[in-house]
């Protein structure tokens, strides 16, 4: 792969004059790019951790950035030579590390086998395990008002008659809100066309199921109107929160600031089957992972391991899940009644048994651009389907071609 970083590596070196020395063998530098609501969880496990007899003098420094500017950043710093010790963030993002040599393989380090297979799945890429499960899950579902709806729909057109009558006779603004720019949000509904935006490492876009699912976009926009015209994530979450809308999908991740902004009237449904097709919508589904950088220096290795199996303990996975509503990535965990009897888990669960593991391969950062943009163009009008499809697929495939140069 043959990129600059130039300024994006000067800037590396010039933070790292700042931050605490990388040889600092009690020193632990973690960067993520999680919500503000989970960054106070995430210290409370390194202060516990620390208070272990054995860890003191330990020092961990979390560092918090977007999520794009989390892998611009790393990169930066990996190629400068001051990369942090470990990354908290999704699987999508680390099969270009792994390629770029930035993180190590993790097998025979960490035992997997204690940990959900899909989850595992998901962070495996030519036959090596890269991170270390912290969740499982970080999947759309479907959130509702249980103000404007009595019973959550099971199928599209049980949603779509009462965004045909019940949305309309309450006067609100659109009835189902998602991010409709990015295509995370689209392929639960391509999987429910039947298709699937990877085979192998192969990206599969100029496809019938991506035309009907674009199709199926502008239905909803512009002849049912059921959703808004245009409108980003804090768009969508403002809506949903103001009771503007009687719907929303998102992620697992904005479950407990949901719970405590509506209370009792929180509600939670995996995503409707889409009666077109009989088709369940199909999220991806991953997690968060921490991943180990090929800059850590060797004295600390035993040292962060030790971080890790704290953080992924069977304790603090239930803990994590009480804090954060995240579903658990360690089998022991998933069977704690704390998180076994209550229905929000349940129902996550049932999601993410209907999502499939988001593919690893560095290829999918080609597909996640080519698409952004051309479902973009398709979905407000200035490109037609055909076309748009067409040229997603073949800025795919020129954008792997580059890549693999």
């Amino acid at each position: 792969m043959k990129k600059t970083y130039l300024l994006p590596v000067l800037l590396a070196a010039l933070a790292a004059c700042t931050r605490p020395a990388a040889d600092n063998s009690r020193t632990i530098v973690v960067w993520e790019q999680e919500d503000a609501q989970v960054a106070p969880y995430i210290d409370s496990v390194f202060e516990a951790f620390k208070k272990l007899p054995e860890n003191a003098g330990v020092e961990i420094v979390r560092t918090h950035y977007q999520t794009e500017d989390l892998r611009s950043q790393f990169q930066a710093a990996s190629l400068a030579g001051v990369p942090p010790d470990l990354l908290l963030g999704p699987s999508d993002t680390a099969g270009l590390y792994a390629v770029s040599g930035f993180i190590v393989p993790l097998d025979g380090l960490f035992d997997f086998s204690r940990f959900n297979g899909p989850v595992v799945e998901a962070i495996t890429l030519d036959g090596r395990t890269w991170g270390v499960p912290v969740s499982n899950g970080n999947h759309l579902l479907m959130f509702y008002n249980k103000r404007l709806v009595k019973t959550a729909p099971k199928t599209t057109d049980e949603l779509f008659s009462y965004c045909a009558t019940e949305a309309k006779r309450l006067k609100l603004d659109r009835c189902i809100a998602f991010d409709m720019g990015e295509p995370f949000w689209l392929m639960p509904w391509l999987g429910a066309f039947g298709g699937w935006p990877m085979e192998g490492k192969k990206p599969m876009l100029d496809t019938q199921p991506m035309r009907d699912t674009l199709n199926f976009y502008l239905d909803l926009k512009y002849e049912k109107k059921y959703v808004p015209m245009e409108c980003d994530y804090n768009c969508m979450d403002s809506l949903f929160k103001e009771g503007k809308t009687a719907f929303i999908i998102n992620g697992d991740w904005a479950i407990s600031g949901y719970q405590k902004h509506f209370g009792p009237d929180f509600g939670l449904a995996v995503i409707p089957k889409l009666s077109k097709t009989g088709r369940w919508p199909s999220p991806m589904v991953s997690g968060k992972y921490f991943t180990v950088s090929s800059g850590l220096k060797p004295e600390k290795l035993a040292l962060v391991k030790r971080l890790v199996e704290f953080y992924t303990s069977k304790e603090n996975q239930v803990r994590q899940y009480q804090a954060l509503t995240r579903l658990p990535a360690l089998k022991a965990a998933g069977s704690a009644p704390e998180i076994t009897r209550d229905e929000v888990s349940r129902i996550s669960l049932e999601q993410i048994l209907k999502g499939r593991p988001m593919p690893m391969a560095t290829e999918m950062r080609a597909v996640w651009d080519s698409a952004r943009n051309y479902m973009g163009l398709a979905t407000t009008r200035k490109l037609d389907i055909d076309s748009a499809v067409k040229r997603m697929q073949e800025n795919s495939d020129k954008k792997i071609a580059e890549m693999n140069r």
